[in-house]
């Protein structure tokens, strides 16, 4: 069995819970900390699940939203492939319609 993960980012709601409304608030609060991203950075990690993060940044946001790593990342299984059984895989296959090129007769 193959299990697909993936993760939900709770960082909007943690800034949220701490009167944050603004991803502009967010950008001195990490600079203070040494973690420097530009404004499009800070919007995007704000508004989507990051597919990559920094121990820098994900340490600097925990220490700015007095939270864990637990309290913005939460782990899901996305989807889930089953082996097949040995009854499955003996169907039979589809059938194949075999297709003909007629070209127009010339007068």
């Amino acid at each position: 069995m193959i299990k697909k993960m993936g993760i939900v980012w709770h960082l909007r709601i943690r800034m949220a819970a701490k009167g944050m409304f603004h991803t502009s608030d967010l950008q001195p609060l990490l600079a203070e900390r040494g973690v420097h991203l530009s404004r499009e950075q800070v919007y995007r990690l704000v508004t989507q699940e990051p597919q990559r993060l920094s121990m820098d940044t994900l340490a600097a946001l925990c220490d700015i939203l007095d939270c864990q790593p637990n309290d913005l990342i939460e782990i899901q299984v996305v989807r889930a492939e089953v082996r097949k059984t040995a009854d499955q895989s003996r169907r039979a296959a589809p059938a194949v319609r075999r297709s003909t090129i007629r070209r127009p007769e010339l007068s």
